[in-house]
């Protein structure tokens, strides 16, 4: 790989990650050689099964040595061992540029979804597998096809680096529904979707959003979401008491509020929040992952990998 400095890519994360395997749960498509299985039967190695002989076809795959015991003719079937297409989606609406910390270490749910992303897709080519990038607001901003080549990463940590770093708000409001729909239809063969978001929406465009992610599952891609969140302040509504304007990042739009006097109620509404959506998760076989970015994004993509390791 080129030695371009890469700002959302921490080498020693990497150096302790690498070695643990990214496996999907369901079969996947592809052309590359890689370490996943693909429905597609004929010129590996690895044998999967026998099945009758059918007249006319080539004998090349015929085990003799049954013929041979049973006098019967059976083919051969394969397993080929195909890469995992991953396509990392990243929402860049101006609600993940929260929190603005000015002085400080802490990350922008923005910048913690870029390490995290580029983290993710060095992973997937170090094992053989293809990574790709799609960033969206209101519609899909960005799109590179998932590649299998280190040289692939560069391009792409550079326009997350240069979204990362954009300081252009009330912009780039969210609709993570419409993207999400154009993204199953634009993939036609079954792939590894991992949504970075916060999940942060018109509520009445929830069941849109429900929707199109049983739009991906119904298109047999593999989905997981990782929800960001600035738990401290986004969930638990951690503000100092006194009166406090709070403002939409993606509207500009101003709100003076007194945390004491709603905080029992903004939590009881992100609660249910996060057990409808959990819920729905559930039903349509779609990982989701809590992520508070107070959190090293090392340990949370740890943690998550070495849950994955079971599935062999």
């Amino acid at each position: 790989m080129a030695k371009t400095p890469i700002k959302y890519l921490d080498p020693l994360v990497v150096s302790r990650l690498k070695n643990i395997e990214i496996k999907a749960k369901l079969i996947v498509e592809g052309f590359i050689t890689g370490m996943h299985r693909s429905p597609y039967h004929g010129f590996s190695v690895e044998f999967a099964e026998h099945r009758p002989f059918n007249p006319g076809e080539n004998l090349r795959n015929v085990d003799w040595k049954v013929y041979a015991k049973t006098d019967k003719l059976f083919s051969k079937r394969y397993e080929e061992e195909t890469n995992l297409r991953c396509q990392v989606v990243l929402d860049t609406s101006d609600s993940m540029r929260y929190p603005q910390i000015k002085g400080g270490e802490g990350l922008t749910k923005l910048e913690y979804g870029a390490y995290l992303a580029a983290a993710l897709q060095y992973l997937m080519i170090g094992q053989r597998d293809a990574a790709g990038l799609t960033l969206f607001d209101e519609d899909i901003t960005f799109s590179a096809p998932a590649k299998s080549k280190y040289s692939w990463l560069i391009p792409m940590f550079k326009e997350l680096e240069k979204v990362a770093g954009s300081t252009d708000f009330f912009t780039h409001k969210t609709a993570a529904a419409k993207v999400l729909h154009k993204i199953a239809m634009k993939f036609h063969r079954r792939s590894f979707v991992v949504l970075i978001t916060d999940l942060f929406s018109q509520v009445n465009e929830l069941d849109d959003l429900f929707k199109s992610l049983q739009h991906l599952r119904h298109n047999k891609h593999e989905v997981i979401v990782f929800h960001l969140l600035d738990r401290k302040t986004e969930e638990e509504f951690e503000f100092p008491n006194r009166p406090i304007i709070l403002k939409d990042l993606e509207t500009g739009e101003r709100i003076e509020v007194r945390p004491n006097q709603i905080r029992d109620q903004y939590q009881q509404m992100m609660r249910d929040f996060k057990v409808k959506f959990k819920q729905k998760c559930y039903e349509f076989k779609i990982d989701f992952v809590e992520v508070d970015i107070a959190t090293s994004y090392e340990k949370v993509l740890t943690d998550y990998l070495v849950k994955r390791r079971s599935l062999k």
